[in-house]
């Protein structure tokens, strides 16, 4: 069987196409405002205080990875003695967490249980 169409078949549609209005000069152009970004949100890196790690492992981990001297290290493990914490830095999120990890794993590695985190800066 053979089926004919009855009616040609119609020109495909095109679509229209809107061409920019001359300049009336009635134009409004906006200026462009430079962008303000805000500085990124800082994360302090805190050592919390247990009963098993021993002082001077605390001390050579501040210097060695908070490159604190001798003084300020041991004031800061003293702080964190009494009080139960103590802040070692403040740093961007990616260092903190960088800090934090190499803190942990060196605790981990010398058997300490050790503990450090960090928290956003108020």
């Amino acid at each position: 069987m053979n089926f004919m169409a009855t009616q040609p078949p119609a020109p495909p549609r095109t679509p229209r196409v809107t061409r920019p209005r001359p300049d009336d000069g009635d134009s409004v152009v906006l200026e462009r405002r430079p962008q303000k970004t805000q500085p990124p949100q800082m994360y302090r890196v805190l050592m919390l205080n247990d009963d098993f790690t021993p002082m001077e492992f605390v001390i050579v981990v501040l210097q060695e990875f908070f490159s604190k001297d001798r003084e300020t290290a041991t004031q800061i493990m003293l702080k964190i003695h009494l009080d139960g914490k103590g802040v070692c830095g403040v740093y961007s999120r990616d260092v903190a967490a960088t800090k934090v990890d190499q803190v942990l794993d060196a605790a981990h590695s010398a058997g300490h249980p050790l503990q450090c985190i960090s928290e956003p800066v108020e």
